[in-house]
């Protein structure tokens, strides 16, 4: 019995809320860096092959693109060491809450560190809130080439009529502001429409970026699942130091 209420107790320690945002940030994370990287990565490939085919009307893109790239880098870096920080916290905040020793007090500095938490959670949340609403504009662009694409597929979209109105169905990329509009040829109109979506680079790039899009919401509510623990643990931390506070004599 011994070893089994030692067991019990050492789980009931187990800050299961941090842990599982853990999981859920790395797995978001990793999804929205790795998929994101790989996704502008077909996008520069499609704008350079068919809507931008002179390289200094896409340059500054193409650095915009690769600074992006630069900054997944530092995204998944950073996230993965504050979410194991995070982890830790959540481990010393629940074992000074839950009292598993005797011995264990908090002080001002520790509960000083978990409102900093706190604080810095929540301006990551909603930091990557706005990640988020941006990786969806990219969805959003390639759903509408997807959609176009789609109508020109029809059971009767061989016959001369149809023929002639699918070239009428064109995909500008230069009202998007992603390249100038000195750009050429900068839109694909008909069958150059079609097989730009037939390609791979453009299947690819699409569903990666609806991957990414899912990977930034699920950071997002592990960010608010930590900001909930972490706040719900101060709080009994900062009520528990007054009431020592109030019985001490």
């Amino acid at each position: 019995m011994g070893c089994l209420d030692c067991c019990i107790r050492c789980l009931g320690g187990v800050p299961y809320a941090s842990l599982l945002a853990t999981i859920l940030c790395f797995c978001g994370v990793s999804l929205f860096c790795g998929c994101g990287h790989v996704a502008l990565t077909g996008t520069l490939t499609i704008l350079e092959t068919h809507f931008s085919q002179n390289a200094s009307d896409h340059a500054t893109l193409t650095h915009i693109i690769q600074l992006m790239q630069y900054a997944i880098y530092g995204i998944a870096s950073f996230f993965f060491l504050y979410g194991i920080i995070l982890l830790a916290e959540g481990f010393y905040t629940t074992s000074a809450v839950k009292e598993l020793h005797s011995e264990f007090k908090t002080t001002i500095c520790g509960r000083c560190i978990s409102a900093m938490f706190v604080l810095l959670t929540y301006i990551l949340g909603i930091a990557w809130l706005g990640v988020f609403g941006i990786s969806a504009v990219p969805v959003f662009l390639f759903y509408n080439m997807w959609s176009t694409c789609g109508s020109m597929r029809g059971p009767v979209s061989d016959t001369p009529t149809n023929l002639h109105a699918n070239q009428s169905i064109c995909v500008d990329m230069r009202q998007y502001g992603l390249i100038p509009w000195r750009a050429t040829p900068g839109v694909a109109c008909g069958s150059t429409l079609l097989d730009i979506c037939n390609t791979s680079e453009f299947y690819l790039s699409y569903h990666l970026y609806i991957v990414a899009c899912a990977g930034a919401g699920a950071t997002v509510i592990a960010l608010l699942i930590y900001m909930m623990a972490a706040t719900y643990n101060y709080a009994l931390l900062k009520f528990k130091s007054r009431e020592d506070c109030c019985t001490k004599f």
